[in-house]
């Protein structure tokens, strides 16, 4: 019962004004916001591209609306799962679990990196899931639970730069949107600078690390990790120049 009240208090802060005048009033959590929208928009930009072959079989109107159905799903997801846990990551061995999670999604994209092995498949029309709810409900729910599998990633990195439960929501929600509005601007600005999807999930390595350390009581302040940040987005760029100087490219 003890654990259903704090989850409870931890949503009950989601509708307290003092605590969205709080949080949003201070610089620092809207840095850590917009830190969480880059990030979320760089790994999620071929996401988005997933989503789209999803639903390229359904006609136009039915896709925004499959489209539209599995956003609102998110926003539900995403809500759901950062008040339970706000609640579980004070555990350490939650902590642990997280930390190596994200290290594996780093080590793996490396590991994978130039194979192919994520190039997007198209939605399965004779499957489980249209057998079940039809073809346009069963592509909603394909969206839904590519758009859960998605969100994994991202939930426990934000939880390793910020517990602040509004920080968490406002830089997913924004994510999110980001994800489904704005993903072609990410997706060319990587086709343009391809390092910086490398620098992305050096960052999740790092991010890793910062909730590996909290279990020791070792905290990165914020300041480190903005600098951290600005430092790794630096680098990139003069990498990116002196590959395009390499190639003889303007």
């Amino acid at each position: 019962m003890e654990i259903i009240n704090q989850i409870l208090s931890t949503y009950a802060l989601f509708f307290d004004w003092n605590h969205w005048v709080e949080v949003l009033s201070n610089p620092v959590n809207w840095g850590l916001i917009f830190s969480l929208v880059i990030l979320e928009g760089l790994l999620s930009a071929d996401n988005a591209l997933v989503l789209a072959v999803l639903v390229k079989h359904l006609p136009e109107k039915q896709r925004k609306k499959a489209l539209l159905y599995g956003l609102l799903g998110a926003y539900l997801f995403r809500f759901i799962f950062i008040g339970i846990g706000v609640y579980l990551v004070k555990f350490w061995f939650i902590k642990v679990l997280g930390a190596a999670y994200l290290m594996w999604i780093s080590i793996d994209y490396f590991r994978k990196k130039g194979s192919g092995d994520n190039e997007a498949k198209e939605f399965n029309k004779k499957g489980l899931l249209v057998k079940m709810f039809g073809m346009f409900w069963g592509t909603v729910v394909a969206v839904e639970l590519m758009d859960i599998a998605f969100s994994v990633d991202s939930i426990l990195a934000a939880f390793a730069v910020s517990s602040e439960v509004w920080v968490l929501l406002i830089g997913g929600m924004l994510g999110i949107l980001m994800m489904r509005t704005i993903a072609g601007v990410f997706v060319t600005l990587i086709d343009r600078v391809p390092e910086l999807e490398t620098t992305a999930f050096v960052l999740i390595f790092i991010i890793a690390l910062k909730m590996l350390l909290s279990v020791f009581d070792i905290h990165i302040s914020h300041y480190a990790f903005f600098a951290i940040l600005v430092l790794s987005f630096a680098i990139t760029f003069v990498v990116h120049k002196m590959n395009n100087n390499k190639e003889g490219t303007p």
